[in-house]
């Protein structure tokens, strides 16, 4: 029998290396609270580019994929979905937007999880907002084309009885005050994929559940660098640690250290990804030129056009190419290589 004890968060004995980068997360966390302040319109560009990957990466990863730009056209409302993919991103978008407007409000209950999914499904013909109603397994093709069981979720007939005892679970150890709420969430987490409680949806439903709950931890930085997307560039180390700690969780033998140390990667490397738009300039003014100046001159190796923008999402490329080209005349940067293959770096004196 399937039974939730999150107790093991507070016997003092966790990993060093979690401990360390909870305890980084923190110092940055406590950085991006200071910047918001200072930065207003810079982190509501940094949200509305997040919003965009945020969509395009939950799904990317279930394989849902249509060009960036519908994607853009979709998420910021200036087209309806045409086809059923399209309808996926939309749903996502609306489930997401719920989220980001409303997360003090909503909750780990069930009424909210199935909102939620429901809100997520609303344009698909078969809707959503109701546990699976028949038994789902996670299979695996091999290199032959032949498929087999990876894992076999919660029996449908056991769903609603087992979610029920995981958000009771949950709700009582997030009121342990010798737990830590964020190492709490990826546990959460981990054993919703592992009831798999829907047909359809899971795999996007965890992602948006994770926000929900890092938001209401205080823990922000999904809402301008996106989460889904750090998950999807780096998605096969994803995959391994749940499999990891999926590995005898009918038996209650597992481990969820493997998929709480991805997690907790994770969201670093969001913390980590906002900071680099702010680090490089030091002082209260920063403006997009300095920004791109700071940028280029603090790269230690060349970097590219293309690098700048994934670092400075909110300044244009128009505006990055003319900023490289005053710094080129200037004789501050030098290029190295040519044409598409065209970096920047410092000028050695």
């Amino acid at each position: 029998m399937k039974y939730f004890d999150y107790s093991f968060l507070e016997n003092g004995l966790l990993p060093a290396k979690l401990l360390n980068i909870t305890n980084a997360i923190s110092e940055l966390k406590a950085m991006e609270s200071e910047r918001k302040d200072l930065y207003p319109d810079i982190f509501t560009s940094l949200e509305r580019i997040a919003r965009v990957q945020s969509v395009k990466g939950s799904n990317e990863i279930e394989g849902i994929v249509i060009s960036e730009e519908r994607i853009a056209e979709i998420v910021n409302q200036q087209s309806a979905p045409l086809n059923h993919n399209e309808m996926e991103i939309a749903g996502y978008r609306d489930a997401l937007a719920a989220i980001h407007d409303n997360y003090a409000t909503l909750d780990v209950r069930e009424s909210d999880i199935l909102g939620l999914h429901r809100t997520m499904l609303s344009y698909i013909p078969t809707g959503g907002g109701v546990y699976k109603q028949f038994d789902n397994v996670i299979m695996e093709i091999d290199a032959f084309g032949r498929r087999k069981v990876r894992f076999a979720p919660t029996p449908a007939s056991e769903t609603a009885d087992t979610m029920a005892q995981l958000i009771l679970a949950f709700m009582d150890a997030r009121t342990n005050v010798g737990i830590n709420g964020l190492l709490l969430i990826p546990c959460f987490i981990l054993d919703f994929l592992c009831i798999h409680p829907f047909s359809d949806g899971n795999g996007r439903m965890s992602r948006l559940l994770s926000l929900l709950l890092l938001y209401k931890n205080g823990f922000d930085a999904g809402r301008y660098i996106s989460f889904e997307e750090q998950i999807n560039r780096s998605k096969a180390m994803y995959y391994e640690a749940l499999r990891q700690s999926s590995d005898g969780w009918h038996q209650n033998t597992n481990s969820y250290f493997p998929f709480l140390e991805n997690f907790l990667q994770t969201l670093l490397m969001c913390y980590k990804e906002l900071d680099k738009r702010f680090a490089v300039v030091q002082g209260k003014r920063v403006t997009k030129k300095h920004r791109v100046e700071a940028t280029v001159l603090n790269s230690l190796l060349p970097i590219s056009k293309a690098e700048i923008a994934y670092v400075l999402p909110d300044v244009s490329p128009t505006t990055i190419e003319a900023i490289l080209g005053s710094m080129v005349k200037a004789g501050v940067i030098e290029k190295v290589g040519a044409a598409r293959n065209t970096k920047y770096i410092r000028k050695r004196n």
